[in-house]
């Protein structure tokens, strides 16, 4: 009974697979590997998006995203979030499928989940005063992430490039579309180190933290650099390492939450963490139970605040005790001690 709805749902909403293509998106990306990784990403995230609209009932769209292989499978997720926040917007009728999936099935990619309603809200004309209530208390700012990622992955000529902002955002939510905005640079700049700290630099200074937070965040869960690409990455931070690392961080705990932990994810922490991803995954939630409850829209600002000053932490422990010469574990353990 699902065809006939299926078929008109996907003519008029529905992505071809095409669209993720570095070339087709107009990114410039030198290395081969690095445009196959990003591609696959894409096109994941696009397959994920069109079983959402195909068959949204949670036992069927869960049966097809878990096929993907568990390294990819949070981007499907994200995917098909898109496309159940998108439903819930157009369609008058049953606009619960994205609470309902992300309270069942859809749970241990909440993070993911939630920055794909972001993509789905970038389609629809509306207003951003602030976060939308109806959304996880702590993490509904992600959405706003997910905005400015859409906006820097499919407009990035207007909001990269010419580093414009969407004039209907005010406050905060500015802040988190920027972190979104700064995931986009890690894939519009193909991963490129050099190309990815110049492009920062062009922008008004006080974006620059929640853009090389974004971009902390990319590197640890998209992928696509070596050890030493990472430490360049580092390097070119400077004044912005902790925020690097806070991105670094949500990477690993979203990964830990979907059981999908992957060996680029643990080097970029170790790398821009100093710690392991177990660990970074571990300062979050250290960082989020000493938040005062009930939360409030400065919960999340004050979250992110708590996972930099814990890095900062422990670096300065790091330098003060000559620990930088002794093994990972050695330094793990003191460091969450």
């Amino acid at each position: 009974m699902f065809y006939p709805l299926a078929k008109i749902r996907k003519s008029l909403l529905g992505v071809k697979p095409e669209e993720a293509l570095c070339a087709r998106r107009g990114f410039q990306v030198a290395d081969a590997n690095v445009r196959d990784r990003l591609e696959l990403i894409g096109e994941t995230f696009i397959n994920g998006y069109n079983a959402a609209l195909v068959d949204h009932r949670a036992e069927a769209l869960t049966e097809r995203l878990d096929r993907v292989t568990a390294e990819l499978r949070g981007f499907a997720y994200e995917g098909a979030a898109m496309g159940l926040m998108l439903l819930d917007l157009l369609i008058p009728v049953g606009k619960t499928r994205w609470r309902s999936f992300i309270n069942g099935p859809g749970d241990s990619h909440r993070y993911m989940m939630q920055v794909g309603a972001g993509w789905a809200l970038a389609k629809i004309p509306a207003s951003f005063q602030k976060s939308p209530a109806w959304l996880d208390p702590l993490l509904r700012w992600l959405t706003l992430d997910g905005f400015g990622f859409c906006r820097g992955y499919y407009q990035w000529q207007s909001f990269i490039q010419q580093r414009a902002v969407p004039k209907r955002l005010i406050g905060y939510s500015r802040r988190a579309f920027d972190q979104g905005l700064g995931r986009s640079i890690w894939f519009v700049k193909g991963a490129d180190v050099e190309s990815v700290a110049i492009t920062v630099s062009k922008f008004p200074t006080p974006r620059h933290a929640d853009l090389w937070s974004g971009i902390g965040l990319a590197s640890a869960y998209a992928g696509g650099a070596s050890r030493g690409a990472l430490e360049r990455l580092q390097a070119t931070a400077k004044g912005f390492m902790s925020d690097l690392a806070q991105g670094a961080a949500f990477a690993a705990q979203a990964r830990q939450r979907a059981s999908n932990v992957t060996e680029h994810t643990d080097l970029a922490c170790r790398v821009l963490c100093g710690v392991s991803s177990t660990a970074a995954a571990r300062v979050t939630d250290i960082a989020a139970q000493r938040l005062d409850r009930p939360y409030t829209d400065t919960s999340y600002e004050a979250w992110r605040a708590g996972i930099r000053s814990h890095f900062i932490g422990i670096w300065n422990r790091r330098k003060q005790s000559a620990l930088l010469d002794k093994p990972i574990a050695e330094i793990n353990a003191n460091a969450m001690g």
